[in-house]
């Protein structure tokens, strides 16, 4: 099986399978990443991250997790989507939570009950500790790899997670979740992975 920088290389060189093998290898994990901040246009920047990394001139080194660097495309499209739509300076968009930046319930109409509290509670938590949780949660990022996609150090990520648990557990204490369910955050979190497995398949399209 090619290495992802080597079909990055053969798409830029204009070889479109190489595209659709990326676009098919990762169209889920860019799903997950923007379906709980965005519910309504999640496919068309998912559409949107992929023409921008096909595109940019960069050349991803040899020894860099490309996974990293279509997170960081993903989240600069996201953080520009919001800046359009929500009208806030892109210095400010990660202190606010998505549900200030694009108000409305979760679209996962099959996820349960807690479930739907868990993504509708990280939806109110700032997004650079959203970021970071949905990362490792449900990607099984490490820190490191986090960092490099969100430019910042591993002991940042490291230090937003805990933040990002400590406002995950408020939030949810406030909405009378179980705040024990944090816990189990894995098995939780893996679940919800689950209801978003091939989440908006039928608009896949690898342009």
């Amino acid at each position: 099986m090619r290495d992802d920088v080597e079909l990055l290389a053969a798409w830029r060189a204009g070889d479109a399978r190489s595209g659709e093998a990326l676009f098919e290898r990762y169209f889920d994990q860019l799903s997950r990443f923007f379906v709980n901040k965005v519910p309504f246009d999640h496919e068309d920047l998912i559409q949107e991250t992929f023409t921008a990394v096909v595109g940019g001139r960069d050349r991803l080194r040899r020894d860099a997790s490309f996974r990293s660097y279509l997170f960081s495309t993903a989240f600069n499209v996201l953080k520009k989507y919001f800046a359009r739509k929500a009208k806030v300076p892109p210095t400010s968009l990660e202190e606010l939570a998505v549900e200030q930046l694009a108000p409305g319930p979760s679209t996962l109409l099959r996820a349960n009950e807690q479930e739907l509290l868990l993504l509708e509670s990280l939806r109110c938590i700032p997004l650079e500790l959203q970021v970071v949780l949905e990362m490792s949660y449900w990607e099984g990022m490490a820190s490191a790899e986090i960092g490099e996609a969100l430019g910042i150090p591993a002991g940042t990520v490291r230090t937003r997670m805990m933040r990002g648990r400590d406002r995950l557990a408020q939030e949810l204490r406030r909405r009378g979740g179980e705040v024990n369910a944090l816990a189990d955050l894995d098995d939780w979190a893996q679940r919800i992975r689950g209801l978003m497995e091939g989440g908006g398949s039928a608009g896949r399209r690898s342009g």
